[in-house]
């Protein structure tokens, strides 16, 4: 066999058996030397020196320190980093780049539980779930036989700011539902919504014609308060605002505004700050439903991240490339 390329963890050393589990690291370890006891949360600390001077890949995650010149200079060897979650604008730095080192992501995976949380989200606010479960709590009524007009999720219109990984990935698990499903992305073209088989709309025409809008666009300097008081005033009466994204996406203040009034529903896994402080008002409003951060990857769920890098090194060592690389001059419009 030939000699296994050296590989060293840079990642929270807790995270490494969740994200690696046996079946995992020994996929990953058929391909890579790599030792599990060993991660390098500094790559500046001399006595990680001797290992990094060898290191060829480095397998990175949530906590992985930041890529500068020197920890790169402690590392001579490195070809590929391999990242076992979504965003790398944390630790890349532009001497990554220069160096014509490769990085590939596993956003792609944590796109598929975020995605699922916000079909299932989208499914029960259809059918006014979280509302009635807390008139249920309240009258202590029961079962109330009998059709219950207002509700459903057939024909129902879901609006999806952002083709992102997520937003695309949502879209394909839409499809066998009767759901009229519509897009706005200003990078997006009507023949990439073509493809993903959805109308493209502009962002007020999208608000306007939603029950149910859902935001998976990044984080970036252009998208903070995307939605805002006009946004929030343009979506009719009873519609549901969903945000797995980031929470600088919405304006906070106005959407509770809009809350306090009666007028929309919010389903919000990540706000702004995160977490919310405890007076806020958005854990007492009775339209808002709240969850701690957790659509993405969690629990068994971390070990899709670990098989893809591990694919990854499979492809590295096996053709030389890998399938999800990352594009530098596309990471200023990315999460």
């Amino acid at each position: 066999m030939t000699q296994r390329p050296y590989a060293v963890f840079a990642m929270s050393p807790e995270n490494v058996p969740l994200v690696f589990p046996p079946e995992v690291l020994r996929r990953l370890r058929e391909v890579v030397d790599i030792d599990p006891g060993l991660v390098a949360e500094d790559l500046t600390d001399p006595r990680l020196k001797d290992a990094l001077a060898r290191t060829e890949i480095l397998v990175t995650g949530w906590g992985c320190p930041r890529l500068h010149a020197a920890a790169l200079d402690a590392t001579p060897r490195l070809r590929a980093v391999l990242h076992s979650a979504g965003s790398v604008k944390d630790f890349v730095t532009p001497e990554l780049w220069r160096r014509g080192i490769t990085v590939s992501s596993a956003a792609v995976a944590n796109a598929v539980p975020v995605a699922e949380y916000t079909l299932a989200m989208i499914l029960l606010a259809g059918k006014d779930t979280f509302a009635a479960r807390d008139r249920l709590r309240t009258e202590r009524a029961g079962h109330r036989p009998g059709l219950v007009p207002g509700i459903g999720n057939h024909g129902r219109r879901v609006g999806v700011i952002g083709a992102s990984r997520t937003g695309r990935k949502l879209i394909e698990l839409l499809r066998p539902f009767d759901l009229a499903v519509a897009l706005t992305d200003p990078y997006a073209d009507e023949a990439d919504a073509a493809a993903l088989g959805v109308p493209l709309l502009p962002l007020d025409d999208l608000l306007r014609t939603s029950d149910i809008v859902t935001v998976h666009a990044p984080a970036i300097p252009e998208t903070r308060h995307l939605i805002g008081p006009r946004e929030l005033a343009l979506m009719p009466e009873g519609a549901v605002l969903i945000n797995t994204a980031r929470g600088t996406l919405l304006d906070h203040r106005a959407l509770i505004a809009e809350l306090r009034s009666g007028r929309l529903f919010a389903i919000l896994d990540v706000t702004d700050p995160e977490p919310l402080p405890s007076d806020s008002p958005l854990y007492d409003l009775p339209n808002a439903f709240i969850t701690p951060h957790l659509a993405g990857s969690q629990g068994n769920e971390a070990a899709r991240l670990g098989n893809l890098v591990a694919a990854e090194a499979e492809r590295l060592v096996g053709e030389g490339k890998v399938a999800y690389p990352v594009d530098p001059a596309a990471l200023g419009r990315e999460a």
